[in-house]
């Protein structure tokens, strides 16, 4: 399964609504897309069948920050990552702020 979560920094608070793509990495092959809840999580893409491989995650981040009327020098990010045990939980959190953001592999 794999799982992501945003966090504005800025503020302290989770980021809603915030479409997210996943996608395979090598051939950009979109695979499913979601919206993060209130609490800025999509605990799950729906995907039942992954392989071994590179994929891709991509966060539109601009209209987030349009609405609170910020400015951002980063208007998607993209995370690549690789799936190397098909059985285990991936969670790929991103932390935001208008001018800078990261990540990590998360539980």
């Amino acid at each position: 399964m794999i799982s992501t979560h945003i966090l504005d920094t800025n503020l302290g608070k989770p980021a809603a609504h915030v479409e997210v793509k996943l996608f395979h990495a090598e051939t950009h092959e979109l695979i499913a897309n979601a919206t993060t809840n209130p609490d800025g999580r999509v605990s799950d893409f729906g995907i039942k069948d992954f392989e071994k491989g590179a994929y891709q995650l991509e966060f539109e981040i601009a209209p987030y920050f349009s609405s609170l009327k910020v400015k951002t020098f980063f208007p998607r990010v993209c995370i690549q990552f690789f799936i190397e045990d098909i059985n285990q939980h991936y969670h790929i959190p991103l932390l935001i702020s208008p001018f800078a953001y990261s990540t990590y592999r998360g539980s």
